[in-house]
């Protein structure tokens, strides 16, 4: 791997390798975790397997997108910030794009009680099942993270507020750093050579929480609308562990009680967000675009995305010697637990009680959850089945 200053045919191929990547990498993260092994890992052979997996399992560990953190750490490794960077806009803006033009549209045309898009929020519906039974087999292997998982169900659902699940995770931390610390065994060290300094780790880690800390209270003292977006989309982007699909209950406390959009828009939104490649935290162009168009779908890219930044800056020069402290890998392990809980109460409000209301809502659920989870069918054609579905569905006689 590149460890020297790199020339500028460099960085093209990383933003070349990158985009192609995002206009290709449908399927969810552990989809693009395969997409990247494959083109970083046996074709470029960028790094080796062992580098890959550390790379992996330290952006497992950290919230936000893991897989964009992954794809921006193998920028950073290959070339310094701007490589991060440049790998991070070429996998994340074909998605960005294609979701600022669709928010554009629905708010142009005000088809927001057309049929497909039911199908869209159903797609929502099968996709989300099909992350809570494939995480929950993985992160909830014995009773005890089974039973945390519940927990944490029941506390979410009986009180639906962002600080929730902030508390959830950080109860959740502090139980597995008690009764898991033992449990996960010890992985061979890998060293991860890199260019970027400790220093500037400890800048951009400060920087992380002082934005965390800094941006409510500012909010709270201002009605600036730019400043609350970014403030919102910020804490959904810092504070949310598990991926894509875990940031949903997240958003939705943020935007829909508060006005800023009705869940009808924001399900329609989630649901097209399936159908696009790259990860599902561009979920967020589309909710910045609703409320305030084009520029607020970008402002609120670069907030969601910017503790991804400063947290994998912050902690590669690092995670040699923190990924061997047991109370680290204790806290994470029962944090997934909690995570899989969170995700199944967002399965249940918003997404399935205001999306299966008929007979007619379930079938097709059932028939797209089929299609995914058994016939292993790709999450687009997936989408292109339940906008067909969705089509469909007035004229069923049921």
């Amino acid at each position: 791997m590149i460890t020297q200053k790199n020339s500028f045919q460099d960085y093209l191929i990383i933003l070349w390798i990158a985009t192609r990547l995002g206009f290709t990498s449908f399927g969810g993260p552990i989809a693009h975790l395969g997409y990247f092994h494959e083109e970083y890992v046996r074709r470029k052979k960028w790094l080796d397997e062992k580098a890959y997996a550390d790379l992996v399992a330290l952006c497992q560990f950290l919230p936000g997108p893991a897989s964009s953190q992954v794809g921006i750490g193998i920028g950073i490794i290959r070339g310094g910030v701007l490589g991060g960077i440049l790998a991070f806009l070429g996998f994340t803006l074909p998605s960005v794009i294609v979701l600022i033009l669709f928010a554009l549209a629905l708010h142009q045309f005000s088809f927001y009680d057309a049929s497909f898009i039911q199908g869209l929020k159903i797609v929502a519906v099968a996709v989300v099942a099909h992350a809570i039974i494939g995480m929950g087999a993985k992160l909830t292997p014995d009773l005890s993270r089974k039973a945390i998982a519940i927990l944490a169900v029941v506390s979410m659902l009986v009180w639906q507020t962002t600080m929730t699940q902030v508390v959830i995770i950080l109860v959740s931390a502090l139980i597995g750093i008690v009764f898991f610390q033992q449990q996960e065994k010890k992985e061979e060290t890998i060293t991860i050579h890199l260019t970027l300094s400790k220093k500037m780790a400890i800048i951009c880690i400060s920087l992380f929480f002082l934005l965390l800390i800094i941006l409510p209270l500012v909010n709270q003292a201002s009605d600036w609308q730019w400043l609350a977006m970014f403030d919102s989309f910020y804490r959904s982007g810092a504070l949310v562990f598990g991926g894509g699909h875990v940031v949903l209950p997240l958003l939705e406390q943020e935007f829909v009680p508060a006005g800023w959009m009705t869940e009808q828009e924001f399900l329609a939104g989630y649901g097209a967000a399936q159908a696009v490649p790259g990860p599902l935290f561009t979920f967020a162009a589309y909710l910045g675009t609703i409320i305030a168009g084009i520029p607020g779908g970008l402002l609120a890219t670069f907030a969601i995305f910017l503790p991804a930044f400063l947290l994998i800056i912050g902690t590669l020069p690092f995670w040699n010697a923190l990924r061997q402290i047991p109370s680290i890998r204790g806290a994470l392990i029962s944090v997934n637990a909690a995570v899989v809980g969170l995700l199944i109460a967002a399965f249940y409000q918003p997404i399935w009680t205001s999306t299966i209301t008929e007979t007619k809502d379930f079938i097709l659920a059932v028939i797209l959850f089929s299609l995914l989870a058994f016939w292993k069918l790709p999450s687009w054609i997936i989408v292109i089945i339940g906008l067909i579905g969705g089509i469909l569905l007035p004229y069923l006689p049921i």
